[in-house]
């Protein structure tokens, strides 16, 4: 399971005006969440689509994306 989540220290704002407010809307069924969490294959997928767009690598070293991807374990209680 793999958890996406804004990254709000990514200060640029190119890669949700480029498209990427519809692609995280979409993944999250339009509701204004600042997280999900998806499966391995749709999440690499969903990431994938994501890394097209222009702005995705705009950040700095600590915030390169303006969404973030973390592995969870399928017990995590927040899965």
């Amino acid at each position: 399971m793999i958890r996406l989540s804004v990254d709000y220290e990514h200060p640029s704002r190119v890669w949700w005006e480029s498209g990427g407010r519809e692609l995280w809307e979409g993944i999250t069924s339009g509701f204004d969440e600042s997280a999900v969490v998806l499966d391995d294959d749709v999440a690499a997928s969903w990431l994938e689509e994501a890394a097209r767009l222009p702005g995705w690598n705009d950040g700095p070293p600590f915030a390169p994306h303006p969404i973030a991807a973390t592995a969870i374990a399928d017990d995590d209680p927040d899965a």
